[in-house]
């Protein structure tokens, strides 16, 4: 922004300035001048900058100017009054310039709040709320159960290597239980370490006892995969939580005890539970543990008086393998097998979620089908 009849431009001398009262009407002008720019009701943030750098710039701003032309030249006479009248000029420009910046930019927050300003008076917008799915609940409600009788929460790695997922369980390599947990491996640059997806949860607990001394009570949630066609009952990715308890003097009757007091708490208590022997070569004795079916009572016989489709009219249905922990497996952790024993079980979420909730396909828990997902809020 230009000064007409630029005066700051011009030296004293050439102003006929030769008297303190021909200086000080000199600033006097160039006060008003100042003072009708600074005013104007249009000045905005761009023209303020630029008012800023023509009064205060170092090079070529009018306070330069009159430095240079008024005050450095000036006579000895004149040098103290062209000093007083220049430093009440800057004080006052630079007051004057600060103080209507501050306004603008109140301004512009002022009108910045009217355009943004939120109408209360009107609907609001009803957005969906999320909600976790039906496997997460499960796995939340079966955390809950165990961490109430103690039992602590701890998660792994689902690539592991062979050692934790099927040596250090006690199944070896050829060993024929393998094909029952045949399962992906990671391809790998020849010479690499081997790394597969995991089968069970169980190598966590193997890595869990490597790094503490009894006692232990653990479960170990997550997504373990196996090489399963799909079908309704079938997948080659599901969800388990498996458990440990090792200390002194754990007896089967604790297991059954904290079996028991899990399904009742989970399915409620008027359902009957079961051992039936079988084999896994992680646990010795091992056991399939059963329940009566909840959708015909145990009775076998469906509310249409029909057999019952879900346990097949036997009333009873088979729900996860468990046992206790065979001692081979403590050799592997540096456990002393002659002075503590435990138990472990292994339970299908997506299996416990199907039997509670009606759900006849396991499918449906990937497919993310939103009217499947919203019928669990």
């Amino acid at each position: 922004m230009t000064v007409p009849e630029n005066k700051s431009a011009q030296t004293l001398t050439a102003l006929g300035a030769t008297q303190p009262d021909q200086v000080a009407a000199l600033f006097a002008e160039v006060l008003a001048r100042f003072n009708s720019r600074i005013q104007r009701p249009d000045l905005d943030l761009v023209n303020w900058e630029i008012l800023r750098q023509s009064w205060l710039g170092r090079k070529s701003g009018v306070l330069t100017q009159i430095t240079d032309n008024w005050l450095k030249p000036a006579t000895p006479e004149l040098k103290r009054v062209v000093g007083q009248e220049l430093n009440k000029l800057r004080a006052h420009v630079e007051g004057q310039i600060e103080a209507r910046r501050v306004a603008i930019e109140a301004g512009a927050d002022v009108a910045a709040l009217a355009r943004e300003r939120v109408d209360l008076s009107l609907p609001g917008v009803i957005r969906p709320i999320g909600s976790h799915h039906l496997i997460r609940q499960v796995f939340q409600q079966i955390e809950d159960i165990f961490v109430s009788i103690g039992f602590s929460v701890v998660e792994g790695p689902e690539i592991e290597t062979p050692y934790y997922n099927f040596e250090a369980l006690n199944i070896p390599e050829f060993h024929p239980v393998r094909d029952d947990m045949d399962t992906f491996y990671i391809d790998l640059p020849l010479g690499a370490p081997p790394l597969l997806l995991r089968t069970h949860t169980s190598p966590m607990q193997i890595r869990t006892m490597e790094k503490r001394q009894p006692p232990v009570r653990v479960i170990v949630p997550g997504k373990v995969y196996r090489r399963d066609n799909p079908d309704a009952t079938h997948s080659f990715a599901f969800h388990q939580v498996e458990g440990l308890a090792v200390d002194t003097d754990i007896t089967f009757c604790d297991f059954t005890g904290t079996i028991e007091y899990f399904v009742k708490e989970f399915f409620g208590p008027g359902v009957k539970t079961r051992f039936r022997p079988s084999y896994f070569p992680f646990t010795e004795p091992s056991v399939e543990f059963d329940v009566t079916c909840v959708f015909c009572g145990g009775s076998g016989v469906s509310a249409g008086g029909g057999t019952c489709s879900k346990c097949k009219g036997a009333g009873w249905i088979e729900l996860f393998g468990a046992g206790m922990v065979d001692p081979a497996v403590y050799g592997f952790v540096k456990y002393d097998p002659k002075k503590v024993s435990g138990f472990a079980f292994g339970i299908g979420i997506d299996r416990l979620a199907m039997l509670k909730y009606g759900i006849d396909d396991i499918q449906v828990f990937f497919q993310n089908d939103v009217r499947f997902l919203r019928q669990f809020p």
